[in-house]
């Protein structure tokens, strides 16, 4: 450079670097118009090494940015090869410590890329790295060049990004025979790399600052809007750093990518509602193509027919149509990696991450849930793990929100085959006959029916000969499509989720993990539980729960599972409940009655007092059989579910019935007043009497005393009505006043020794008279005795 032309450049006004960079332009055009290529080259070096590489001397630096821009402007279409001299100053200038250097390196590039337009995007990746930290500056005048630098950016991108090749991929043109040209067909890279830019924003998502976030949600939403670029295909890429964006303090963060992920959101509903249609297109393509083969194969066997000529013409338009159908969509060769965006989305449901990035994950999965539910399945035990806790949040929206995720979920999968219909063969090819609108009413549900339907639907219309039409001998016999397989859901892994959902401390999210098992045992009892794994003794344990919900829930899926197992696997439920009562006395005292009467709303009660009573009788510690025989006993007489049973116990007639009292009276032996209450439960006053001779023989306790109490206030009750209107005819059951007045005799002078005495006293009358001789009998007066003729005593 001419020694003028240093010394403004390294002046420290800016006024006299402006006018040496006028200068340097200047002489630069005329070197280009010259052709003088080595000494361009020549002063770009000068510039780059003496001025903007100059690191103690800001004047000079500022100097080389203004020249350097100069020479750009003055090299115009010859720029593209001297990008690599001039760019990589400029870009080390934005990390300048001084601010002056950066805002004038902001300057400088906007006049580089202004000329350079689309063979800037070379080094887009650089320009934005350093765009992404100085939007963040902390000096104003840097921060505003860097946006107007950005702005200008934006606009290349928006253009050329897309399509832009730069000139220096293009091959020279080629001077030789047109034989042996190189293919045009070969496509060159473009400028721009998406592919290479990812990796960038990848790292560059997870920044804090908002001035940065705000700048990388307006660049996403930019390569988003550029059709041919398809950002949505790297989705999974940085996806994650978006959803951290919404908990942003910042509310024009919080704005900004809420509407990103919502443009995002409905492109994928976009991809989805198209490949859907072009699915169900090319089906019916299939299968217009099939009936039109068939067609033209009847034409070719029988070509006599008259409507002949209308059948082929018909076939060609359809096959027209056929051809004009295979237009391609924007849109249709999208690949959107759901399973990527799942894994997020499962990531972003636990409980340490912000709100409105919980809310958003679980919109997100409803939607998916929507589109592609089969993508979702796999997921299902991570979503469990962490949905269900979200629905007991202490936020009314992400409870609600979590609400619709599960009931989706849930519906989806109940919507997929049970094992008994995957275990079912395939259907025969043998028409069946339409169902009736009877027929169809067979309990049935949702989509299981739906399915069954569709199925017997399609067997019943593919054309046989049984239908009416006639077979023609060659006609080749449509190939029947094999069924796709079923997603299937890991049974497992979802019940080792929901297991250790047992142990959160919110009743509503113990509920719905209870509430998905009885689910799935109903769908697939062989793959949920077994008797000995790890998920039996925690069903057992959670019968502690202080929520009687819960219990109830434990109660019904217990119930179900021994419902449909063998006996052995309910016999050992049964041993394990006794000994789960046995070294937990405060769970007997508790909800002992209840986990005893649900068990017999849902299981057989005869069933259930059978076993009990087997296993109680064969207990070593006497203590706790005396209390679980109370307990049980107390049921049989209370509990409105065991009406039934009462009934079969006074039946005593059969041998069924005399089976059952049998077996219950060994193991009640082991508390003398519910053995005495069981027999006259079940009217054996002559046993019960005979009973009370034992019982003089016994230590009067006050624990007797007091069942002996409760015995005498249950008299009372609607149970023992039959037993009160018993006690009107008492030449038909002597044993009951014995055994009445028994119990009147070992009871102190209490409330209930009043009860009884009151009780018995309104019958002592019709007792007595049963107790005292009788004097005479009148006779029947004889048919042949006159009238007035006295009675002769017997």
């Amino acid at each position: 450079m001419d020694p003028a032309i240093q010394r403004a450049l390294n002046d420290k006004l800016y006024d006299k670097r402006k006018v040496g960079a006028l200068e340097l332009e200047r002489v630069i055009r005329e070197l280009v118009t010259l052709k003088d290529y080595a000494k361009v080259e020549a002063v770009l070096d000068q510039l780059c090494n003496e001025f903007a590489y100059a690191v103690h001397q800001p004047h000079a630096r500022n100097g080389g940015l203004i020249g350097l821009a100069a020479a750009a402007i003055a090299l115009g279409p010859e720029l593209a090869r001297y990008l690599e001299v001039i760019v990589p100053p400029v870009l080390a200038c934005f990390t300048d410590q001084d601010a002056r250097v950066r805002y004038y390196a902001c300057e400088a590039m906007y006049n580089i890329a202004k000329v350079a337009k689309g063979e800037i995007l070379i080094y887009f990746n650089h320009i934005f790295d350093a765009l992404c930290k100085l939007g963040a500056d902390s000096e104003l005048s840097v921060k505003n060049g860097a946006e107007l630098l950005d702005r200008l950016i934006k606009d290349i991108v928006s253009e050329s990004a897309a399509t832009y090749v730069s000139v220096l991929e293009h091959p020279p043109p080629y001077q030789g025979d047109d034989k042996d040209a190189p293919d045009d067909s070969v496509e060159l890279p473009t400028a721009f790399s998406l592919k290479r830019f990812i990796p960038l924003l990848r790292d560059r998502i997870y920044a804090l600052n908002p001035f940065t976030r705000t700048f990388l949600v307006g660049w996403i939403i930019l390569l988003d809007s550029i059709p041919d670029l398809e950002l949505v295909t790297y989705l999974p890429e940085f996806l994650g750093g978006l959803l951290r964006f919404l908990g942003d303090s910042n509310r024009d963060v919080h704005v900004a990518t809420q509407g990103c992920l919502d443009k995002f959101l409905n492109e994928i509903k976009r991809i989805a509602r198209i490949k859907k249609g072009i699915a169900e297109s090319k089906k019916s393509r299939e299968g217009r193509r099939k009936r039109i083969d068939s067609v033209g194969s009847v034409g070719s066997v029988r070509p006599q027919l008259e409507e002949g000529e209308e059948v082929e013409s018909e076939t060609a338009a359809e096959e027209d149509d056929l051809e004009s159908e295979d237009d391609w969509i924007p849109g249709q060769d999208v690949q959107i990696n759901y399973k990527a965006i799942l894994e997020i989305l499962t990531a972003t449901l636990d409980s340490q991450f912000d709100e409105d990035g919980l809310l958003e994950s679980l919109r997100w999965i409803v939607e998916f849930l929507d589109i592609c539910p089969e993508e979702v399945l796999p997921f299902t035990p991570k979503i469990l793990a962490h949905l269900l806790p979200a629905m007991a949040s202490g936020v009314e929206s992400i409870r609600q929100a979590a609400g619709r995720v599960n009931t989706s979920l849930m519906d989806y999968v109940v919507s997929l085959s049970d094992e008994a219909e995957l275990a079912m063969p395939p259907p025969s090819r043998i028409p069946a006959p339409a169902p009736s609108a009877g027929d169809r009413q067979d309990g049935t549900t949702g989509a299981r029916a739906s399915l069954s339907g569709s199925t017997r639907d399609l067997e019943v219309r593919s054309p046989t000969p049984a239908q009416g039409r006639k077979t023609i001998p060659g006609t080749p016999t449509p190939a029947v499509s094999a069924p796709q397989p079923q997603p299937d859901l890991d049974y497992a892994a979802a019940v080792n989720s929901l297991t250790l959902l047992f142990l959160n401390d919110h009743e509503a999210t113990r509920v719905a993990a209870l509430t998905w098992l009885i689910m799935l045992h109903r769908k697939a009892p062989r793959k949920v539980l077994a008797f000995n794994d790890g998920t039996f003794p925690a069903l057992l344990k959670t019968l502690s729960d202080p929520s009687e919900a819960v219990v109830t829930k434990d109660l019904q899926l217990l119930s179900q599972i021994s419902r449909n197992s063998e006996d052995d696997y309910f016999t050992n439920f049964m041993v394990n409940l006794l000994q789960l009562f046995s070294t937990d006395r405060k769970l007997l005292e508790t909800r002992g009655n209840l986990i005893i009467r649900q068990l017999c709303i849902s299981l057989s009660a005869e069933r259930i007092y059978r076993t009990l009573a087997d296993c109680i009788e064969k207990e070593e510690d006497v203590e706790f059989a005396s209390i679980m025989v109370q307990n049980l006993n107390n049921n049989l007489i209370t509990a409105p579910e065991l009406s039934e049973l009462r009934k079969r116990l006074r039946n005593l007639e059969t041998k069924d019935g005399q089976t059952f009292f049998v077996t219950l009276f060994r193991s009640w032996c082991y508390n003398a007043v519910a053995t005495f209450s069981l027999c006259l439960l079940a009217q054996a006053y002559e046993q019960a009497y005979n009973l009370l001779q034992i019982f003089a023989e016994l230590e009067m306790t006050v624990n007797m005393l007091i069942q002996i109490d409760k015995l005498v206030q249950l008299l009372e009750s609607p149970v023992f009505t039959y037993l009160r209107l018993q006690l009107l005819e008492p030449e038909r059951y002597p044993h009951l006043y014995k055994c009445l007045y028994g119990l009147l005799m070992l009871l102190p002078q209490s409330s209930a020794f009043a009860a009884l005495k009151n009780r018995l006293n309104s019958v002592s009358s019709i007792g007595y008279l049963h107790i005292a001789p009788r004097p005479y009998v009148l006779s029947p007066i004889p048919a042949h005795c006159p009238p007035n003729t006295p009675w002769k005593h017997h």
